[in-house]
């Protein structure tokens, strides 16, 4: 590990120009790629005190031992040469939106003298066009299947066409009419190539054209009673339908845009994009990424929007991570290989990208018009925004869980737990709680379990604060403590009744098991810095309970263990690190839905609930008769009486409530 000292230039020797830099290993690899507007600035950041640098950034310096730049003369040239770099030197230590798949496109061989439609894995060839990408080659086939008898182009190789040449008989396709046969002069060069390009551009989006022409047709065959022909036109139509129709409009204007979801934790970020064009989802793509590179979520999106309008059709960039039906892929320019709409006119971001400007004029040069790179503020750009934020967010969610179903990776985690924090054994039951509260008011707090490293919901509880007076903690110090106090009386309880080398549990006498909130965890993870952790600590060596504690900090994510001075940190691909993480998300989680509940119940109390006797229907019987609570107390007996499941006697206890004798002295507005 490099000393960056040793290889730290002299501040006078960098330009303040823009430009591009590098940092390289002793291995002369590039580790880092990053451009700036000021160089010296930027540069001279790196080489401050380790200690207060990002824990990430730190690793990037200490790995290094020299760095280079290049001065260019506006920003963005040193944007494209930013990712050209990027591109060519795959640095460790930049966020890389990637996936090692290779995901199958259907392609239309436009070069060739009679263009065919199949279904390849290979890079995009100059002259064809390609559609795509899709997850699974059985969306493809039925895709393409649908297709064929309403555009029967060919699909068959290079061989089978020249022996049916030959031979002078068409394949078993062209007898089912899903082949037009032009291997046999069925149909002309020419007009074998005007249906491949009416494939085409239906699959590029120009899908209502294709409908109406063919039902044109079908009423001027059925006019002319020809019927035969007419009912192949109404199959023709309704399959075509059935492919348009598995995409609803999004959009009412019809605009073309991409909009992009940006998810992201201190270890991963999520990324999805919704490619809609005429007002359609016409693609959709995710990517979930490790956050190598210091970046907050305006640089997260500087690096996606680079990399996603880049050099698209090269394989080292992502591919689309889902089954689209036909009319909803992109389609590949023959001169270029990107996609024809690759860029459109308007780009929806959750946030600004850094150096928004000089990007934004980046991506303009790259289309050749202008771009509107925006926020959406409001109508259903908005709620389009939102549905992507909530894919981004589902995918982090299902990348979580799928790590921690993983046996390996689960066992590796306890494993480095138990290495990482000193620990005699592996933490088989950990348990995590949280506090939530809004100002100080609803204070509750969650417990949250997980067995051999997957959560058990079954053993999930909430509490209340109630403090020394009833009406809540102090602070979430205090709340924090209460809470461990009360969950782990029923550990000590239980104890006094079991033997220690049995298990450290009460035994329920009605069914003879363990009580499952009286198990004792091995590990309690508690959502803060060391003042929780302390706080936590004074709680078990008072009840004299064995279990370690520690602390999760969401900053850098750094673990606390009580009192140690500095935290212990975990590498951020550590299996162990992805665990915590997990359990403190869903304490978070677990902890705030109880509070909303709770809040939301407390705010929608009314005075009704305080007299004795009054349900929920008797109450809605009422309201239904007089609409508010004060129209109520200014009702008589006999009116209130006349409200449904409301007799008499009931009536006069209401009217009592709203209207309390002088001798009580009690405020009835309360």
């Amino acid at each position: 590990m490099a000393d960056p000292s040793t290889y730290r230039p002299k501040t006078s020797d960098i330009p303040t120009d823009p430009g591009v830099y590098r940092f390289i290993d002793e291995d002369d690899r590039v580790i880092y790629v990053g451009k700036a507007k000021n160089l010296r600035q930027r540069l001279v950041s790196y080489f401050q005190d380790v200690a207060y640098l990002h824990p990430r950034t730190a690793q990037m310096v200490t790995s290094a031992s020299r760095v280079e730049w290049v001065v260019l003369s506006t920003e963005v040239e040193a944007l494209t040469l930013e990712y050209q770099w990027i591109k060519e030197f795959d640095p460790r230590f930049n966020v890389m939106y990637r996936d090692d798949k290779s995901y199958p496109y259907l392609a239309v061989t436009t070069a060739e003298t009679y263009p065919r439609a199949m279904i390849t894995r290979n890079a995009h060839r100059r002259g064809n066009r390609y559609f795509g990408p899709y997850t699974q080659v059985w969306a493809i086939r039925h895709t393409l299947d649908s297709l064929l008898h309403t555009f029967p182009v060919r699909t068959c190789s290079p061989g089978v066409f020249r022996q049916a040449e030959r031979s002078g008989r068409p394949c078993l396709l062209g007898y089912i009419d899903k082949c037009s046969a032009p291997c046999v002069g069925r149909i002309s060069v020419e007009d074998h190539r005007e249906l491949a390009l009416e494939l085409c551009s239906f699959l590029d989006g120009d899908t209502g054209r294709h409908i109406r022409a063919r039902e044109k047709d079908m009423k001027e065959a059925a006019a002319a009673l020809d019927f035969e022909r007419a009912a192949r036109l109404r199959d023709d139509v309704e399959a075509l339908t059935r492919v348009v129709e598995q995409n609803a409009v999004v959009l009412p204007d019809r605009t073309d845009v991409d909009v992009f979801g940006l998810v992201a934790d201190e270890l991963e970020a999520s990324v999805q994009v919704f490619h809609v064009r005429g007002g359609r989802v016409r693609g959709q793509r995710g990517w979930v990424t490790e956050r190598v590179e210091n970046l907050d979520d305006a640089g997260l999106m500087t690096a996606l929007l680079l990399q996603v309008y880049g050099e698209q059709g090269e394989n080292r960039l992502l591919r689309g991570s889902r089954d689209l039906p036909a009319g909803q892929a992109r389609s590949v320019d023959d001169r270029t290989h990107t996609p024809t709409t690759a860029i459109p006119r308007e780009i929806i971001v959750p946030v600004l990208p850094d150096d928004a400007e000089a990007l934004l004029a980046w991506l303009e040069e790259r289309r050749g018009a202008r771009i509107n790179l925006h926020l959406a503020q409001r109508g259903d750009k908005r709620r389009l925004a939102e549905t992507v934020h909530e894919n981004a967010r589902q995918a982090l969610a299902r990348a979580k869980i799928k790590r921690s179903g993983d046996i390996t990776q689960r066992a590796k985690a306890l494993e480095d737990l138990r290495d990482g924090l000193g620990m005699e054994t592996a933490p088989l039951r950990i348990e995590c709680f949280d506090v939530s509260h809004t100002q100080g008011t609803h204070q509750v707090a969650s417990m949250v379990v997980f067995e051999d490293g997957m959560p058990r919901k079954s053993d999930y509880r909430h509490f209340i604060i109630r403090g020394d007076n009833g009406e809540g903690a102090r602070d979430d110090t205090a709340a924090m403590a209460e809470v461990l106090r009360r969950r782990l009386a029923r550990v000590v309880e239980g104890s006094r009744d079991v033997d220690e080398d049995a298990v450290s549990g009460a035994i329920d006498p009605d069914t003879g098991r363990v009580k499952k909130f009286a198990y004792r965890p091995h590990l309690i993870v508690v959502d803060g810095g060391l003042p929780q952790v302390n706080a936590a600590q004074t709680v078990v060596d008072e009840l004299g309970v064995d279990v370690a504690v520690i602390g999760l900090a969401k900053r850098l994510e750094e673990v606390w263990v009580p009192g140690e001075d500095f935290p212990v940190i975990f590498p951020r691909s550590s299996a162990a690190l992805h665990l915590l993480q997990h359990v403190r998300d869903e304490s978070h989680r677990f902890a705030i839905s109880h509070h909303r509940k709770r809040r939301s119940k407390a705010m929608t109390r009314s005075q009704l609930d305080a007299i004795p006797g009054l349900g929920p229907a008797k109450q809605k019987g009422l309201l239904d008769r007089f609409g508010t609570v004060a129209a109520m107390k200014t009702a008589t007996v006999e009116d209130l009486a006349t409200a449904p499941g409301i007799g008499s006697a009931f009536a006069q206890r209401i009217y009592d409530h709203f209207h309390p004798s002088e001798e009580d002295g009690t405020d009835s507005t309360r």
